[in-house]
């Protein structure tokens, strides 16, 4: 089983900002059905909020070495 960080140094930073796009979004829609009624599993919501900032930190990391070298 490979690691979450593992499978996104796999990716392009334009596949990156692509699915930073799509969690973002489902972030949002899974705070709306909360708000609006409570979803079964609220954790989902951590989950995605982490799964975001995995997402931002690898596009930060990419960008840092960009600027090394």
């Amino acid at each position: 089983m490979k690691k979450k960080g593992t499978e996104l140094k796999d990716l392009t930073v334009q596949e990156l900002q692509d699915k930073l796009q799509d969690e973002r979004s489902s972030l949002r829609k899974l705070r709306f059905d909360h708000a609006v009624s409570p979803v079964e599993n609220p954790m989902l919501i951590g989950a995605r909020r982490r799964e975001v900032a995995r997402v931002l930190t690898e596009l930060r990391h990419r960008e840092l070495n960009e600027n090394k070298q």
